[in-house]
């Protein structure tokens, strides 16, 4: 279930996360999902989706950290 656009995303991505942020997940998701279609090539007995959420998380960490508010900014 890629997603087609940043308003399609999970609320808590979209309630937390900046724009810039979304958009990064939303990118990284869509290739994870593709990438990880084959279950030979995930972890364990992870779903494809779930796979897919924490290489997008992955990317988010990258550029943005969590804040003592809950919400993620700009490192």
């Amino acid at each position: 279930m890629p997603y087609s656009s940043i308003s399609e995303l999970p609320d808590a991505v979209r309630s937390h996360v900046p724009k810039h942020g979304q958009e990064i997940y939303k990118e990284a998701f869509n290739s994870a999902w593709d990438e990880y279609a084959d279950k030979d090539e995930r972890r364990g007995s992870e779903s494809r989706e779930e796979a897919a959420h924490k290489v997008a998380w992955a990317a988010v960490k990258k550029k943005y950290g969590k804040g003592a508010d809950g919400d993620w900014h700009a490192k």
